[in-house]
């Protein structure tokens, strides 16, 4: 099969297209033909090399990737055989092997795609959807709702804004430059603000009036969530999923007593509850794709040019989920 590799830690260029093996399924997992693989801010810093609260770095030679979507073509001992031929999509956990034409994965993290999705719109719902679905367990929207949403025009901001406007809420979405705010504005938003602009604070209050924002969706940390926190009614919620700005390793968000609240990890699986809070936040992001409700937002590459990918998206270059096809 060809996939890519990673034979050194360092920059985009050190992915690689290669001819390898394929790889075999052991008992209770499927092999999977790759039509779509996911790829997310974290594996850009996994290549590096990264330390810190990331994940143990992988051992190398290694082919990054932990979302997939395919049909099954094998199956290890043990697995039932109706999965052969069917189109599925799983997360492999922090476990690699996703860029490549063949993957392999447990059986028991792997769920049928509806049949209204595409191969790359089930792997953005089985990654970024199962973290929007967990972030807006904390959010309690409805139509006396005001959301602000910084990275609107990205895969987990899409959703975001389509959520709170299905709520009935009212929706300020940012996003960097012309083209993606124009994006976040056909995406439903009620507003869509440039936030490169030093300025778009007061578009901001200028469009509620005297209303101000309940709830402020905050994945991009630094300088733009200290503003966003500021246009916060009393009683407001800041929801953290992320600090893209200070980079995937940086420094701590931006916090406020009171007011913020981290919503990732630990916390967002005790609120999904159950024996398997991944899969059940998993199974309802697809609920919500195959009813029509959420419609991600792709970037397409050739897995070929998984390079560019991560380029891409290290620099802000994308909109919406990006992922590789073979």
């Amino acid at each position: 099969m060809h996939a890519i590799r990673l034979h050194a830690f360092g920059p985009a260029e050190n992915l690689t297209y290669e001819e390898t093996e394929d790889p075999r399924p052991g008992p209770g997992q499927v092999r999977v033909a790759v039509r779509a693989a996911g790829v997310h801010l974290l594996d850009t810093a996994l290549r590096e090399g990264a330390q810190g609260p990331l994940p143990e770095r992988p051992g190398l030679p290694t082919i990054p990737g932990r979302e997939v979507a395919g049909v099954v073509e094998s199956l290890g001992e043990g697995v039932a055989p109706l999965w052969l031929g069917k189109r599925v999509v799983a997360h492999l956990g922090f476990a690699p092997g996703g860029y490549a034409e063949l993957a392999v994965a447990d059986v028991d993290r792997v769920h049928e795609i509806p049949g209204n999705l595409d191969f790359a719109e089930a792997v953005a719902m089985i990654g970024t959807g199962r973290t929007t679905m967990g972030i807006l367990q904390f959010a309690e929207l409805g139509p006396d709702s005001v959301a602000l949403v910084p990275a609107a025009a990205g895969g987990i901001g899409t959703l975001l804004v389509q959520y709170a406007k299905n709520a009935g809420a009212t929706v300020v979405g940012l996003a960097g430059g012309p083209a993606k705010t124009a994006r976040v504005e056909a995406n439903g938003a009620d507003l869509a603000v440039d936030y490169k602009d030093p300025a778009w604070p007061d578009k901001v209050r200028a469009h509620l009036g005297g209303d101000k924002v309940t709830v402020v969706f905050d994945g991009v940390g630094g300088d733009v969530a200290r503003e966003a926190v500021a246009l916060l009614a009393p009683g407001g919620r800041h929801l953290v999923f992320g600090w893209s700005a200070e980079g995937i390793q940086g420094g701590e968000p931006y916090l406020v007593d009171g007011v913020s609240e981290q919503v990732l990890g630990p916390v967002m699986m005790r609120k999904a509850g159950g024996p398997h809070p991944v899969q059940t936040l998993e199974l309802r992001a697809l609920a919500e794709a195959a009813a029509g409700r959420l419609t991600p937002a792709v970037q397409r590459f050739p897995l070929a040019e998984a390079a560019a990918a991560h380029r891409a998206l290290e620099t802000r270059g994308t909109t919406g989920k990006v992922v590789l096809e073979p």
